[in-house]
């Protein structure tokens, strides 16, 4: 007769080769190991380690005194693993015990957290509420006010969220939620139409905050939050510190169409003109200066000479990340001149970047242009390769998809447009091409339709 081991034995042993026993620790109770192992893998982030060994811990020993804490560390280590539903019902199961080491709150706090993961938005919110109007000098009470805030974000009640950020700054001054509340709530303020008031914020970030991983994010919202309120000067000053400090950061070209824009609506043409013929007789020339120099020209209305100062940017430095860029918005000209065969082969070159913004925008661009032209195809190799890339955001996604559909119809596979159709009917944000796509899929249907046979007429008696 061979020997047998349960499950949980098993798991006991790979554990031990991880957390190996001193001679004396084999005397404790199962019990004991089970926690132990958990508990030690949970602190290690050996979180599959950890679940196993709690798992077989709350099953196998209910009523044991450290049940409860099991029970909400085994949430914890599910939410870890990204289990939200078997999370949230541990964090629910820890709620019944009482009492609770370390109060209802945090276990509470963990379900609303998880909800909220869950995208279950309004619930999150809910959880959060109640525990702050319970408790709200609770250790988790800032984190819970943080949360309550990012719900409101998430249902769209942005007055709402900016209201929770404040109370959350005002009551506790020395969390370590303080810098990202700061960034949060004056970014929220910016998107009510009211950057005045985001202003104070986003300098003191800036300031007390300068290695944080927002700041770049902050300084270029300072700058233009400065140009919107007309105070122009400083904004300039902020958003060209900004493009020096961070030139790779993906807000470098919108700060640059900002600085132009603020330069020609004060009525400074000559001064862009002047930093233009700075840029290009720099010498040596640089890869930014070059491509700085097209963007200020475009903003003046020259765009053969942006064109020629940009084909220069890739002639002399071929290898650059801002050559893709800079053929990506010769491509974008010469889309809205109508240009498209030129629109898609000046595309080419970006739709390889490394940058998968540019390359996705280039994609787009090139399955349009083809579509232009009745290259139904390469408009639908190029809107595949877009709508495939790993991490699109859903807007650009469903435009691919979109774009793909309408290279099956013009193809006339009426069954792959109807699918794509469909998807984009039932899943865009966009209200607009959403309309769009359903007008199209019922098109698309009609022609489908095999035509109706005839009927037979009654032959004569």
């Amino acid at each position: 007769m061979g020997y047998r081991f349960s499950r949980g034995l098993l798991a006991l042993g790979v554990a031990s080769l991880i957390y190996p026993w001193p001679p004396s620790a084999w005397a404790v109770s199962e019990a004991d190991r089970f926690w132990l192992v958990g508990e030690r893998a949970f602190a290690d982030r050996l979180y599959s380690v950890s679940r196993r060994s709690l798992e077989r811990f709350v099953k196998r020993f209910p009523d044991e005194p450290r049940a409860a804490e099991a029970t909400l560390l085994l949430g914890k280590s599910r939410f870890a693993l990204g289990d939200f539903q078997h999370a949230l019902d541990n964090f629910r199961r820890a709620q019944r015990f009482s009492p609770l080491p370390g109060g209802a709150e945090e276990a509470r706090f963990w379900e609303a957290e998880t909800l909220f993961r869950l995208k279950r938005y309004g619930e999150a919110r809910a959880v959060y509420d109640a525990l702050l109007a319970a408790n709200a000098a609770a250790p988790v009470a800032p984190d819970a006010m943080y949360g309550l805030a990012w719900s409101d974000l998430e249902l769209k009640r942005p007055e709402r969220a900016a209201a929770a950020f404040r109370q959350l700054l005002d009551a506790w001054p020395a969390s370590p939620l303080v810098p990202s509340t700061t960034f949060y709530l004056a970014r929220t303020l910016v998107e009510l139409k009211r950057p005045g008031e985001a202003i104070p914020l986003l300098a003191l970030f800036v300031d007390r905050h300068p290695s944080h991983s927002l700041a770049p994010d902050a300084q270029y919202l300072l700058g233009w939050s400065r140009l919107a309120t007309g105070k122009t000067s400083e904004g300039l000053r902020d958003l060209r510190e900004f493009v020096a400090g961070h030139p790779r950061h993906e807000l470098v070209v919108p700060a640059r169409h900002a600085i132009a824009d603020a330069l020609l609506r004060q009525g400074t043409k000559p001064e862009l003109a002047q930093e233009y013929q700075s840029l290009i007789a720099q010498s040596p020339a640089t890869a930014k200066g070059l491509y700085d120099a097209g963007l200020i020209a475009q903003s003046l209305g020259r765009p053969k000479d942006a064109e020629a100062v940009w084909r220069r940017l890739g002639a002399e430095f071929p290898d650059h990340p801002l050559v893709a860029r800079a053929f990506l918005e010769l491509a974008h000209g010469a889309f809205e001149r109508s240009q498209f065969r030129e629109a898609a082969a000046l595309a080419k070159p970006a739709s390889e970047s490394g940058d998968e913004g540019v390359r996705v925008d280039a994609l787009l661009l090139i399955g349009e242009s083809e579509l232009k032209q009745k290259r139904y195809p390469p408009a639908l190799k190029a809107f595949q390769a877009a709508a495939a890339t790993e991490g699109i955001d859903a807007a650009l996604r469903f435009r691919a998809l979109a774009g793909s559909g309408l290279a099956h119809e013009e193809l006339r596979q009426w069954q792959e447009a109807a699918k794509l159709y469909a998807e984009v009917a039932a899943e865009s944000p966009d209200k607009t091409l959403k309309q769009w796509a359903k007008e199209r899929l019922a098109a698309v249907r009609a022609k489908a339709k095999p035509p109706a046979k005839p009927r037979a007429e009654k032959p004569n008696s």
